[in-house]
């Protein structure tokens, strides 16, 4: 007779989502390590980047133009005596000294504004001839000019611990002078799909038989979440070889396991967890797809090893349930592994199509494609034949929410979305 779960339950989306979160904030994290900047790309910083001065460093056009004194323009067209030009990159002791009443420079987009400057003028509302120009619209102080320190000033955080560094996180190091970073260590994230009907990608399948797609789908989340994928062997539907393959997986710092976490006679991934004492968080939500989703932790061999327990999820075989799952349920555990800050789940909402209608009591996650342009963006269910159908799946952008009391959405009203 197999070995019941313990703790088990199955919970409601939400509860399910902050059962994961709850854990992720409990995560321990490893040592930082120094990388170049490139190879920082992804990853989470372990220590702040501060600003080594201010930022702008010194009052900056926004605009080609001319530097004025707003007070000049009270009275327009206005004639003013052009006394220099400044570039981008121009050194202070090449500025102008003052500009006086009745004077101005030419400048250009990010030059510093020289002293008694307080504006700048565009250069379309401008006619220059010689040393003398035509100026046909106003500005009121400080307009076309971002002031040294508005963006930050010296000494201020400018990337926070546990942020993940994205392109814009590099400018931004980059521009502080920030050639390496201190970063957290991709986790190592084990995939374990399990199942006598699965084949290696490049074996020729049975008639009943199906290639393994779900590593493949686990892995490319895994990587775009800041996760290191180690892909292990396919497991058969026999206890003890499953076992061997779940201890190994364990040894990594998260793992991920596809199939059997159904109700079958042959899914036995709960059985041999519970017979190894893991601990069960939850071992199904009401979702759709998804609904048999497993999440726990286990220790790899209490008896050998002083490695803590390590989580695990479960995931349902069928390929958009695991894509789906991973991502409500996987990806928050990985990015606090990652050492990544945690965040709330947020959706999108955007005008539906066509009319959804469904049974109420499961949080629905539907493949669709959000189309249109700018304002005019709108969602649309993807025909699909179920949790099975990858083809589908992968003609889809998104992911239409449909909450657990609602049976019917009209075509036209809102829907909320989550990006894929």
């Amino acid at each position: 007779m197999s070995a019941s779960p313990v703790n088990s339950a199955v919970l409601s989306f939400k509860d399910a989502r902050y059962v994961v979160e709850q854990q992720a904030a409990l995560v321990t994290m490893p040592g930082a390590e120094p990388v170049d900047l490139l190879a920082a790309a992804g990853r989470v910083l372990t220590e702040p980047v501060l600003a080594d001065r201010d930022l702008p460093p010194f009052p900056r056009s926004t605009r080609d133009g001319y530097a004025v004194r707003s007070a000049d323009l009270s009275a327009l067209p206005a004639t003013l005596e052009v006394i220099g030009e400044i570039k981008a990159g121009e050194t202070l002791d090449r500025l102008p000294a003052n500009i006086g009443s009745g004077q101005c420079a030419a400048i250009m987009t990010g030059a510093p504004l020289p002293a008694g400057a307080d504006a700048v003028v565009m250069v379309e509302h401008s006619s220059q001839h010689g040393k003398q120009v035509e100026i046909t619209r106003g500005v009121a102080p400080g307009e076309n000019v971002v002031p040294r320190g508005a963006e930050a000033q010296q000494g201020c955080v400018l990337i926070d611990r546990g942020q993940r560094l994205t392109e814009a996180a590099l400018a931004l190091a980059a521009s502080v002078g920030k050639s390496r970073l201190q970063v957290y260590p991709r986790p190592r994230v084990a995939v374990l799909t399990t199942g006598d009907e699965i084949v290696n990608v490049d074996a020729a399948p049975g008639p009943t038989q199906i290639r393994n797609s779900n590593s493949y789908s686990l892995a490319a989340q895994i990587l775009r979440a800041g996760g290191q994928p180690v892909l292990l062997p396919v497991a058969p539907d026999e206890p003890q070889a499953l076992r061997q393959l779940i201890e190994l997986g364990l040894k990594s710092d998260l793992l991920l396991m596809t199939g059997g976490v159904s109700m079958g006679r042959y899914d036995l991934v709960e059985q041999v967890l519970s017979e190894m004492q893991a601990e069960f968080f939850f071992t199904g939500a009401k979702i759709q797809p998804g609904r048999p989703v497993v999440f726990g932790k286990c220790g790899a061999d209490t008896h050998v090893s002083e490695k803590p327990a390590t989580y695990f999820f479960g995931l349902p075989g069928n390929p958009v349930s695991t894509m789906v799952t991973f991502e409500l349920f996987a990806r928050p555990m990985l990015e606090a592994l990652a050492g990544q800050s945690s965040r709330k789940l947020t959706f999108l909402y955007v005008r539906l199509k066509s009319e959804i209608r469904v049974k109420t009591g499961l949080t629905r996650f539907l493949p669709a494609i959000l189309s249109g342009e700018f304002e005019n963006s709108a969602v649309e269910l993807v025909a699909w034949q179920g949790s099975g159908d990858i083809a589908a799946t992968a003609r889809a952008n998104c992911y239409a929410v449909i909450p657990p009391d609602c049976e019917k959405i009209a075509a036209g009203e809102w829907v909320a979305v989550m990006m894929r």
